[in-house]
């Protein structure tokens, strides 16, 4: 009786040990002589080696990069080229872009949660997409709206943080700024007041929780190659990726019906039409709820996660550097010529106002403390391309058709031969020049915002957004680790969360810095 339970289909080990022996009787075969002439790039694993290292995936991943600029993991159904080597990435994402894509292998893995959504078509239904999502970008009235969005949610995180310092309470970041950026995206995005932060609307934070676990559930089907014996059977995994799926949907189609009805109460107002970009695709003529439901996903996926995650590994540096954390607060203080007097009588909303266009733009310290965060941390740490015929690397090694070549942004963060043998440091400076001048890297070497016909097109737009957050905040609290030894680990997703809270105490910054000041001390 116990062994039929075991040989069941439904018992995920059953099917995890059927998958290892098929890997390795398929990895033998695969390494017979291959084809004379043809240089292939080393093979130091399988998918089963990162299935078991899924927990610490990214690390696995870095380790074989420092060993091997780019190499070769085995799939009897699709083998995958991992590359740190910015000539390889340059060459895919630019100068040969045609060549590859999302693929099918993509767009089936990913088309559950994404649809067709931006992130996983090519060729005309990208381009289209591109087009339409782009304009809106470049919209002044987007622009102004969401500056004032962005401010009105960071000021409802200050004071909570407020609160917190006048009690001595620990605030654990990663769930107030995720719910903070998430009513951002919902605001700008879809013109709803999701109300997340305030912790009123449980079906919002229901909301978060299924998209957070569908997205974990998404990615692991890269690395598990049982994911479609168990959607067949409905266990496991995929089980409770569809019904997170089904929570999502639910939410996204009844925001689609009601701003429908919105507008059409509201026909006359032009202003309610432009301000946000969902309104702007349902005046598209005879457009497909699907289709507006993708897109709606991929504006969630790419405004909620990266801001947020960037924003809360950027306060744990922080806390790890607080004399870099005190240069920044600083520079934001001369920036928006705030004395530390005046600090002690102004709250939260009226520091706020501070944050003009040209006080923001004089934040350079700021700017290269978030982009060096990015580089050790980048929101999305692999971004995998289909090749769609034969070709050759740069490096020389020969890629079949349909093999996957995914590039690491993670990883090449980490890597000495690009950044120095202080690739591990959090060190801002490097990105000033000696005139003080903040200098980008290529995108080939930094590449966390992609490169070439696919650059992120809403990196300004998240500059924009973390640079308002993170200089109310700085500028008006310190912020120290509740616990000085915590390391905290991600959580492996599309995007790079971090794996469970971080509490850090919150002060007020006026009082700090006075505390600098009495002891004798210059503030750095």
């Amino acid at each position: 009786m116990m062994a039929t339970s075991f040989l069941s289909l439904s018992n995920p080990m059953f099917i995890l040990i059927i998958t290892a022996l098929v890997l390795f009787l398929s990895v033998y075969i695969y390494n017979r002589p291959q084809t004379k002439g043809k240089k292939y790039h080393p093979i130091p694993g399988t998918k089963f080696h990162q299935f078991i290292h899924f927990r610490r995936l990214h690390h696995y991943m870095t380790d074989l990069a420092v060993k091997y600029k780019t190499y070769k993991i085995y799939s009897p159904f699709n083998s995958e080229i991992y590359t740190t080597d910015p000539a390889n990435v340059e060459y895919i994402l630019r100068t040969n872009f045609e060549n590859y894509g999302k693929g099918p292998f993509m767009n089936h893995t990913l088309k559950d949660l994404l649809g067709d959504g931006i992130f996983t078509v090519d060729g005309d239904e990208w381009r289209e997409q591109r087009k339409v999502s782009s304009h809106e970008f470049s919209k002044k009235v987007l622009r102004d709206f969401s500056g004032v969005v962005f401010t009105e949610n960071t000021i409802k995180v200050g004071n909570i943080l407020l609160e917190a310092a006048n009690n001595n309470q620990t605030v654990d970041i990663t769930d107030l700024f995720m719910k903070s950026t998430t009513d951002s995206i919902f605001k700008v995005g879809f013109g709803i007041d999701f109300d997340n932060v305030s912790g009123s609307n449980e079906k919002g934070a229901i909301f978060c929780r299924a998209f957070d676990d569908a997205n974990e559930f998404v990615l692991r089907r890269f690395f598990d190659l049982s994911w479609k014996i168990q959607k067949f059977f409905n266990i496991g995994p995929e089980k409770e990726l569809r019904k997170n799926i089904k929570i999502i949907d639910d939410v996204i189609y009844k925001l689609i019906d009601t701003k429908m009805e919105q507008m059409k109460d509201a026909k006359h107002d032009t202003l309610l039409k432009k301000q946000d970009l969902l309104s702007r695709f349902l005046q598209i003529p005879n457009i497909d709820p699907k289709y507006v439901r993708d897109i709606v996903v991929t504006f969630v996926l790419a405004g909620k996660d990266p801001i947020a995650t960037s924003l809360y590994w950027f306060i744990y540096e922080l806390c790890k550097h607080p004399q870099i954390q005190d240069k920044v607060a600083k520079e934001i203080r001369e920036a928006t010529n705030m004395s530390i007097q005046e600090l002690e009588s102004i709250d939260v909303a009226e520091f706020a106002t501070r944050m003009t266009e040209e006080a923001l733009d004089k934040m350079t310290y700021l700017h290269a403390a978030l982009t060096e965060t990015i580089r050790l941390y980048p929101a999305l740490s692999m971004d995998p391309k289909t090749c769609f015929s034969d070709d050759v690397l740069p490096d020389g090694g020969f890629i079949k058709k349909g093999e996957v070549v995914v590039y690491m942004p993670y990883a090449m963060g980490r890597m000495k031969f690009l950044w120095g043998d202080d690739a591990l440091e959090f060190k801002p400076e490097r990105w000033i020049d000696e005139n003080g001048v903040f200098h980008q890297a290529s995108p080939f070497k930094f590449t966390a915002f992609q490169a070439g016909p696919r650059t992120c097109m809403g990196r300004d737009f998240a500059y924009r957004q973390m640079k308002i957050f993170s200089s109310i905040l700085l500028g008006c609290f310190t912020f120290k680790l509740s616990d000085e030894r915590k390391i905290p680990n991600y959580r492996v997703m599309i995007n790079l969360q971090m794996d469970g809270p971080l509490h850090v105490y919150a002060s007020k910054r006026y009082e700090a810095d006075k505390s600098e000041n009495s002891k004798g001390k210059d503030v750095i």
